[in-house]
């Protein structure tokens, strides 16, 4: 007699909910007494709520618990608890070989690995639910496919080939291994080797490939400016305005109206002056500074966005799709529209503009002892570049820095003194690597790769900058409205034990990984200033720190040895920054923190996704910066350089070439007459035989051996005579 099929206990009726939408607690214990996934409709007829108003805000809460990995939604709409299903939620990231990781949202750092196997039906940024089944031969968690929660590619940009009369795209992302089988009439016209875009119709199983379609020719390989078309296309991007941002924006005109000057304060006699490279094109931020009686009065006014960008509008919604600029060698995709970014929002010289401030009163001890934040209209004095500006405090007789502002700018630099002491004071982290840039040719390829010089002008407008981002996230701490800090964890201690290994090798006494401070890692800058292999050191210290994002949590930044910091200065190109504006605009104004128009669970979902855009953004860049260096090295092959071992591995060696700042492959295989294991103590190769050592900071000289375009790869040799 077959067994009676068990039942499902039913969710009982709730009383109606006192406040407007449950609790992230009460949710949870809801949907343990439930017992089953439910869709929200059910969880709103449970609760007692009633409206479209109270489903979209229930709604809204239910997402960002899907975010942090607090519960689960299935593809069916219905949400269910993870820890009761003993899952991991998190976003894939794949490797050129096959597998994959997933990256956790419930924010522990280790990822898990998840197979060649597993990863068949999966596509990098697909958002997924897993179980943890155990652990790899290399120590590493390895995890299953329970279900694809969201599906992060729709579209990739790739290489068309035909074979044997079958459409193929190989993705141009190395994250991407799938080949994808362009379906029968969907080539869109294109020819075999050109550089597309395709849609993605359907998904990879187990046993399927993907199909998609082509939707756009982007050209073929080695045309101008192709390498920033094909990165914006395979990092999803977004680069074209829709019809509601721009009809929205038809009512900007060319200058402010007056009506939007009044109730500000009028700074437009005040010298604020712009400083910034020779290249810029928007402007966010102006500075002013004056002597006061035990110190100085700063001025740091920052263009007014959140005037221009209204929550809620189709220019808001597609600023957050964007997120941020993204600045690419031969052009910018910017987050607003060029009426805003390069005109009204850009503190151009001469012409009246909307900003906000922070007035800071600073003593001499670089301590910001008092702040205020307030709403004006500015007309900045002058448009300065950096050189103009440490022209003029190196004492270069022709300056070309107006008279009139030679005290103001004087005064700055006397403050940046002042802030730089107060920074070493807190033991903030100091690495000062060297910054290149491309400067192309009129086919869009490097003519020349060039250092940028770092001065006095750079640090001056950096501190006044950082000084003005904490007394931002001050204002937010203390009226307690929701808003994103830009956060900086302490070191991984795996991470940094391996540092700390490598140091101890090099003779250097290091802080144990459970009391590192930042002053831990200026002091080792120091002690390593005057050594040939300085930059290689700071380079594995960098590789040691965990990335800053954003997050309605403050837990400080561990880089800069802040307690409280945020991003206030670029709403430009920075979303978080929009952000950050809004919400001192709303107390500026004389709203109240629960009258806001964010709450707590809207920033944990902004920090979220304005962290994937940041990265997403670098991750672009890099790909077009590699893909414009292995161009250029093709023109060098065979040819020598002077370098230094910047990354040492098990199956080889990174070197640097010192004048171009170009990093190529020795393969421990082109190491000839020794075979040679890899020592991650000393971060060093060691000879068998002979005992030769590669390590970190070793000054190489190299060969240019191969470029592959295609993998972004470039290959060195030993040459043939070292230097000694």
């Amino acid at each position: 007699m077959p067994r009676n099929p068990r039942k499902t206990k039913k969710p009982r009726q709730r009383k109606p909910y006192k406040h407007p939408i449950p609790s992230a607690n009460d949710l949870i214990d809801f949907l343990t007494e439930a017992g089953k996934p439910l869709k929200a409709d059910a969880i709103l007829k449970a609760f007692g709520l009633k409206g479209q108003r109270m489903r979209s805000a229930l709604v809204d809460k239910l997402y960002a618990m899907v975010r942090s990995g607090q519960i689960l939604e299935n593809r069916r709409g219905e949400y269910c608890l993870t820890a009761k299903l003993d899952l991991v939620t998190g976003t894939v990231s794949g490797h050129r070989d096959g597998f994959g990781f997933v990256i956790r949202d419930d924010g522990e750092p280790d990822d898990v690995y998840l197979s060649a196997r597993e990863m068949r039906s999966l596509f990098h940024g697909d958002r997924v639910a897993i179980r943890v089944t155990g652990m790899d031969r290399r120590g590493r968690a390895e995890g299953e496919l329970v279900d694809v929660l969201e599906r992060g590619t729709r579209e990739t940009a790739g290489q068309f080939i035909r074979e044997r009369g079958i459409g193929l795209v190989i993705p141009d992302n190395p994250k991407i291994s799938h080949r994808i089988l362009i379906a029968k009439g969907e080539a869109g016209g294109a020819q075999h080797g050109q550089m597309v875009v395709v849609e993605i119709l359907d998904y990879p199983t187990q046993v399927e490939q993907s199909t998609g379609r082509i939707v756009e020719i982007i050209g073929t390989p080695g045309e101008k400016g192709i390498a920033t078309d094909i990165a914006i296309h395979s990092n999803a991007i977004p680069f074209k305005w829709p019809k509601t941002v721009l009809n929205e924006i038809e009512k900007y005109g060319g200058s402010v109206p007056a009506k939007a000057k009044q109730g500000r304060t009028d700074l437009r006699s005040v010298d604020l002056v712009t400083i910034d490279g020779a290249d810029a094109r928007d402007f966010d931020d102006a500075v002013f500074c004056e002597r006061s009686s035990n110190g100085w009065r700063v001025l740091v006014a920052i263009a007014d966005v959140s005037h221009y960008v209204e929550v809620g509008s189709g220019l808001d919604k597609e600023a957050t799709r964007r997120g941020t600029s993204v600045y690419f060698p031969d052009r910018v995709v910017p987050m607003l529209p060029e009426i805003l970014s390069n005109g009204l929002c850009s503190l151009n010289p001469k012409v009246d503009r909307l900003c906000m401030v922070c007035e800071m009163h600073v003593n001499s001890e670089g301590k910001v002892t008092r702040s205020t934040f307030f709403e004006g209209v500015m007309r900045s004095k002058a448009r300065l570049t950096y050189s103009q500006v440490n022209d003029l405090l190196a004492g270069k007789s022709k300056s070309t820095v107006p008279k009139a502002l030679h005290g103001s700018i004087r005064e700055l630099h006397t403050l940046y003194k002042a802030f730089a002491k107060a920074r070493g004071r807190r033991g903030a982290i100091e690495i000062d690597l060297p910054q290149t840039k491309f400067v192309l040719n009129d086919d869009g390829e490097i003519d020349r790769i060039e250092v940028v010089p770092r001065n006095d002008a750079h640090r001056l407008i950096e501190e006044c900058m950082i000084a003005a981002n904490v007394q931002a996230a001050k204002f937010l701490k203390r009226h307690r409205i929701p808003g994103l800090y830009r956060v900086h964890p302490k070191p991984d201690p795996d991470r940094f034990d391996e540092l700390r290994l490598y140091l101890v090798s090099l003779g250097l006494k290091v802080a144990h990984p459970d009391h590192v401070q930042p002053r831990d890692f200026t002091k080792i800058i120091r002690q390593t200033a005057d050594r040939p292999d300085a930059n290689a050191i700071m380079m594995t210290m960098l590789r040691s720190l965990t990335h800053a994002e954003y997050s309605p949590t403050n837990i400080g930044h561990f880089g800069l040895a802040l307690e409280s910091y945020a991003h206030f200065t670029s709403p430009i190109r920075r979303y978080p920054d929009l952000l950050v504006h809004r919400a001192i605009r709303h107390i500026v104004r004389g709203g109240k923190p629960g009258k806001y128009d964010y709450s707590g669970r809207d920033m944990e979902r902004l920090g979220t996704i304005t962290s994937a855009h940041e990265k997403r953004a670098e991750d672009a860049t890099r790909e077009v910066e590699a893909w414009l260096k292995c161009q250029y090295m093709e023109q060098h092959l065979g040819d020598v350089f002077d370098g230094v071992v910047t990354g040492v591995t098990n199956f080889g060696v990174f070197v640097q070439i010192t004048e171009l700042m170009v990093d190529g492959l020795v393969h421990v295989t082109s190491l000839k007459n020794d075979y040679y294991q890899y020592d991650a103590g000393s971060q060093s190769l060691v000879g068998e035989r002979t005992g030769r050592k590669y390590r970190l900071g070793d000054a190489m000289r190299v060969q240019v051996n191969r470029v592959d375009m295609e993998t972004r790869r470039i290959d060195f040799q030993l040459a043939d005579k070292q230097r000694r």
